[in-house]
């Protein structure tokens, strides 16, 4: 295993320490590194006009994504899942990162590295429990992401899950007004085949998915959640005040029709920093750090 390095938080840092808390080879993934890529298409709303002016959302369009299984970080046994999507043609691209979860693990890219710092495992290969519970103790934001999914057990399903973007994403109309945005992906008449489960291992995930597809198209609504005045833009680790409530709009529908090879997931896509106009970069510094952490990760994957 490589040297950790032990300077301050970076992006390549946070990389580096992903990749030892997970026990991650040198050119795996950094995250959700056991995926499938899939294809499909996509049909927007009537309605996506209103909300963005951004071709990708608001046009028709191939669309190439994986469904994955994070790894190494949960303390709760259970697997975060990743959806990944591209929309749009080679000019008018969007890559959108959404996950089982509605809030990120830290603030800030330094509250990032410490917490994964605290969770490298020892010489048994175990990380060290009072370190963990005093970092916990005085960032109990962090808790926020293990504690939903505790309280939400995933379905047994990668088809059956709803996916979230913990970003605020400005979105401007063809009118030139601009508001903030959650991304929100939702099952579309999939019904799981077993009660919600704390852990479904992932190879029986991609089963799983690969058995639906075959049998049928799988179907998400992409949904955006408006914002309201003095909403937490700036903070993942918390949700909008009444998030689930909240008005919220179909952009379109994502129909995923087959699996793809895995090398055509592999190329530098899913990039979160590739945004067709109409769909601005988030404010905060978690996406600021994302963007130059899945550049670091795709090169050295080469």
């Amino acid at each position: 295993m490589p040297k950790f390095p032990r300077g301050p938080a970076s992006p390549a840092s946070i990389v580096a320490a992903m990749k030892r808390v997970a026990g991650l080879p040198p050119k795996a993934r950094a995250s959700f590194a056991r995926g499938r890529c899939v294809r499909g298409t996509y049909a927007p709303s009537d309605q996506a006009k209103e909300i963005t002016k951004s071709c990708s959302f608001t046009k028709p369009s191939r669309v190439l994504a994986r469904f994955s299984v994070e790894g190494g970080l949960d303390t709760n046994d259970t697997l975060l899942r990743g959806f990944s999507f591209r929309l749009g043609s080679d000019r008018q691209r969007s890559e959108v990162c959404t996950q089982s979860a509605p809030v990120h693990f830290a603030r800030t890219l330094d509250q990032m590295l410490a917490f994964l710092r605290a969770r490298i495992p020892g010489s048994d290969g175990k990380p060290d429990v009072e370190k963990v519970e005093a970092f916990s103790l005085a960032n109990p934001e962090t808790l926020h992401q293990a504690s939903y999914m505790a309280a939400h057990p995933p379905p047994a399903s990668f088809a059956c899950t709803t996916y979230w973007g913990v970003h605020a994403f400005p979105a401007t109309n063809s009118k030139g007004e601009t508001r903030f945005i959650k991304f929100k992906v939702t099952p579309v008449g999939e019904q799981a085949t077993e009660p919600k489960v704390k852990v479904k291992p992932a190879e029986l995930l991609h089963d799983d998915l690969e058995t639906r597809i075959a049998a049928r198209d799988i179907r998400f609504s992409v949904m955006a959640l408006l914002d309201r005045p003095g909403d937490p833009v700036m903070d993942v680790t918390v949700r909008w005040p009444d998030e689930d409530g909240r008005e919220a709009v179909r952009l379109g529908t994502i129909v995923i029709t087959g699996i793809e090879a895995s090398d055509a997931c592999d190329e530098p896509v899913f990039n979160p920093a590739t945004l067709a106009e109409g769909i601005g970069h988030p404010p905060d510094e978690m996406f600021a750090a994302r963007r130059a952490a899945y550049t670091i990760s795709q090169t050295r994957r080469r």
